[in-house]
């Protein structure tokens, strides 16, 4: 049985919820530019898998911040 390589560089919606203290579904609406004064989070599309590079949300929550 393969086991599955886990990458830091590459997260799931799960990742980035435990990441910034939230739900899953909260991260989805930032996705989509749903959250009133929140800028989107940049992420990518494999699917219907929604992966986000360690880097954009490292800038993300630069952003944030400022």
């Amino acid at each position: 049985m393969q086991e599955a390589i886990k990458d830091d560089r590459i997260l799931t919606i799960r990742d980035v919820a435990s990441l910034l203290r939230c739900s899953k579904n909260h991260v989805s609406h930032v996705f989509a530019g749903k959250i009133t004064g929140v800028p989107r989070l940049t992420h990518m599309a494999m699917g219907r898998r929604k992966l986000v590079r360690r880097e954009w949300l490292d800038q993300f929550r630069l952003r944030r911040r400022n």
